[in-house]
């Protein structure tokens, strides 16, 4: 009991520091002035006074909203003599593979650099920023000609790395459950049990409305489909992240995604996130990055923007640095490149393509994509032991896989395609690019309605499920691929319910 107290003493004093360097807590401050001019604040009762004013103007509920996204996005607080890197990966020999690939990374991109005599970074000429300035609206329509550059790896490089971690401390695996484990992931991580993935993902059982199934046993589509967007429609006015985030788990109708999945990761896109955006939008006119070879308009943007440094805090990986010329190794000429930190890999425009079909506003599309990408996807191409990350996704891809279709997955290890060769890409891209729109906006909807990218791992298992009869029939690793090659039709609300709550534990 003495230890609750005192983890909730830490994390109430993490998140009021955190949020005493935020833009609210100005706002609050600044309204807690105006409210005190107000006839009806009494000194005798200002502190019930203030807190009244705030709850009838809105501003209880901003702060509510800020405080409940601290406690999503962050990890629970360490004890105050934990060192920080134990709270970006707590396993050493995972921080040290983390290192390594980073170096890897690293290496290939100052091969490019110069092998294509580019330099890393250089002020564009005003000619040059005036045109790029003149076609900024244009971007992305034309075809850039990119055949000079490769990228600097692709998730298969990626896999490659995973394949090739062991923890030192269980040598041939001497783990009971892990010697029994056959796929190719070969560490020692604790993952769900279907039993366990069906509490946790309880809202999506066969006999719970959904958005996203077509013939729902108890209820008629239409009418379940009517009642919960008046249901989406109150939550909105209510303003509520929390709230938000549990109605969403049964889905989003589309006229309420964009604002649904905004109030959930607390985006206002207030004048000055415009602002922000135009500074960005100013850095990447002004300077050109080797990187932007590697990536398209709004990820430029990101690209400039250091306030995503911050996530370095609570992920595994560690922020590149580039030094001045002739002063390597010299931390007082050391800047992050790019200056956000992140190095993009073949494939990372699919975390941002699919939200332009929700948000036309670039600013707000930009914050959104940002949000997303510091909770969930940076987690999907760094090592790490986290429960969501691609390490543990692909471990539970593989067990669920094994335990529940042993004939299946023991056939495609013998014909030498094992199944997380081919679901890894899927995964990684958090199937981006693989299922049709509306399927994946339904799948998204449950990433940020449970906080959890767990759910990539179970619809990876599902699809081969689904096409098991015909992946019982293959002889190749390219026969598989090929079975598996066109995920454009599927529906995935019923493939996870079948596999979730029809599968016998």
């Amino acid at each position: 009991m003495l230890q609750e107290e005192e983890d909730l003493s830490l994390t109430i004093a993490q998140i009021v520091q955190k949020l005493k360097g935020s833009r609210l807590y100005a706002q609050l401050e600044r309204q807690a002035w105006v409210s005190l001019q107000k006839p009806e604040i009494k000194l005798e009762t200002l502190k019930e006074d203030i807190k009244e004013f705030f709850r009838i103007t809105g501003w209880e509920k901003k702060l509510h909203n800020a405080v409940y996204s601290e406690l999503t996005v962050f990890p629970l607080p360490r004890h105050p003599a934990a060192p920080p890197e134990h709270l970006k990966e707590p396993l050493v020999y995972m921080r040290k593979a983390q290192g390594s690939w980073e170096k890897r990374i690293l290496k290939s991109l100052n091969s490019m650099c110069t092998e294509l005599s580019i330099p890393l970074a250089r002020k564009r000429p005003v000619v040059e920023q005036k045109e790029l300035l003149n076609k900024w609206n244009e971007m992305g329509t034309d075809e850039p000609d990119l055949s000079l550059f490769r990228p600097v790896y692709a998730p298969k490089d990626f896999l490659e790395v995973l394949i090739n971690l062991r923890n030192p401390n269980y040598e041939n695996g001497e783990h009971l459950n892990f010697k029994t484990h056959l796929g190719l992931i070969q560490v020692p991580l604790k993952v769900k049990y279907i039993s366990e993935l069906k509490e946790f993902f309880v809202e999506l059982s066969l006999n719970t409305g959904q958005l996203g199934i077509d013939d729902a046993t108890q209820v008629p589509p239409e009418l379940f489909e009517n009642e919960h967007v008046r249901l989406g429609q109150k939550v909105l006015a209510e303003q509520d992240s929390a709230a938000a985030q549990q109605y969403i788990r049964q889905g989003s109708p589309t006229a309420l995604r964009a604002e649904l999945w905004a109030l959930i990761l607390n985006v206002s896109n207030q004048p000055e996130d415009l602002l922000y955006y135009e500074q960005l939008k100013s850095n990447v006119i002004q300077h050109d990055l080797l990187v932007d070879s590697l990536i398209y308009k709004v990820l430029l943007c990101f690209s400039r923007d250091t306030a995503v440094l911050g996530h370095f805090a609570y992920n595994s990986a560690s922020p590149p640095k580039s030094y001045i010329r002739g002063k390597l190794g010299m931390e007082d000429y050391a800047v992050f490149y790019p200056p956000n930190g992140v190095i993009p890999f073949h494939g990372f425009s699919m975390y941002v393509a699919p939200l332009c079909f929700l948000y036309h506003e670039p600013s707000k599309l930009y914050q959104i994509f940002r949000e997303m990408y510091v909770r969930f996807f940076f987690r999907l191409h760094s090592i790490s032991s986290h429960h969501s990350g691609i390490v543990s996704l692909c471990l539970l891809f593989e067990t669920l896989l094994q335990t529940h279709l042993p004939q299946l997955f023991y056939h495609l290890r013998e014909i030498g395609a094992q199944p997380l060769r081919i679901s890894f890409k899927w995964m990684v891209r958090a199937f981006s690019g693989y299922l049709a729109t509306d399927q994946l906006l339904l799948l998204w909807d449950r990433i940020l309605g449970y906080n959890s990218l767990e759910i990539l791992a179970v619809l990876a298992a599902a699809v081969f499920a689904f096409r098991a009869v015909n992946l019982m029939e293959v002889t190749s690793l390219a026969a598989a691929e090929a079975v598996l090659a066109d995920l454009s039709t599927l529906k995935v609300m019923p493939l996870l319910q079948i596999f979730l709550f029809a599968t016998v534990t």
